[in-house]
């Protein structure tokens, strides 16, 4: 078999390698399914790996308030939980359409297929539950009509004094038929919108992360914002 050959048969299987050094975070497999409640309350997220230090990128010396978040899987599902501290949760209501969550306190996740983000796909969650969903092609080109795949995504949300928390479970199938999960392994960015001021739908916002993106000002939809969740 001549190189060729080799060549084309990894790019057809669709194996994906981390490069050296790309921060992972690693998913557990649990043999259950997890009841969405919002609270995280299930008794299989005790197992879970914690991914704490999230930090503001691009606000010099400053610490945000305790974000976490966790990951399970099992065989038909991707399940998540974003728990926030905040003690001054803003969220914009008027019409209850989907791009008031881009004026609101937040959680986020995005998965790439590659580094050219051409496509890479959004899901943008607010403390009330509302979903931000879009397709988007570098640079900063999206599409807000496009939704997740029809039953790839169950949300639900908490809010108390203190904070919030988002818990979604997202299909395999899902993410399998979108080219994001290969070899047990998707490209994902993980952050907070976190809105510290909020006057009628205009926010102010400070950005979180779990990885300092290469760029000077705040900018989350370019490859250096995503590392790796492993899935085990």
């Amino acid at each position: 078999m001549n190189y060729l050959s080799v060549f084309i048969l990894f790019m057809t299987a669709g194996v994906f390698y981390p490069k050296e050094n790309t921060r992972t975070y690693h998913v557990k497999r649990t043999s259950k399914d997890i009841a969405i409640t919002g609270k995280g309350d299930a008794p299989q997220w005790a197992g879970a790996s914690v991914l704490s230090d999230f930090s503001y990128p691009w606000e010099d010396g400053q610490q945000p308030s305790p974000t976490s978040f966790k990951a399970l899987h099992n065989e038909h599902w991707l399940y998540c939980l974003f728990e926030v501290q905040d003690n001054n949760v803003n969220i914009y209501t008027n019409k209850h359409e989907k791009k008031e969550v881009i004026s609101s306190d937040r959680a986020e996740i995005f998965f790439k297929i590659d580094d050219q983000l051409t496509p890479y796909y959004c899901l943008e969650i607010d403390p009330s539950g509302r979903v931000l969903d879009y397709i988007g092609e570098h640079y900063r080109k999206f599409d807000f009509q496009w939704s997740w795949p029809a039953g790839g995504l169950i949300v639900k949300t908490h809010l108390t004094r203190q904070g919030y928390s988002i818990e979604l479970a997202i299909s395999k199938q899902s993410l399998t038929s979108l080219g994001l999960l290969k070899n047990n392994t998707l490209q994902a960015g993980l952050y907070r919108a976190d809105c510290v001021a909020l006057a009628g739908e205009e926010a102010t916002f400070k950005w979180i992360s779990w990885i300092k993106p290469q760029s000077e000002t705040p900018d989350f939809h370019i490859a250096s914002s995503f590392g790796v969740l492993k899935l085990e």
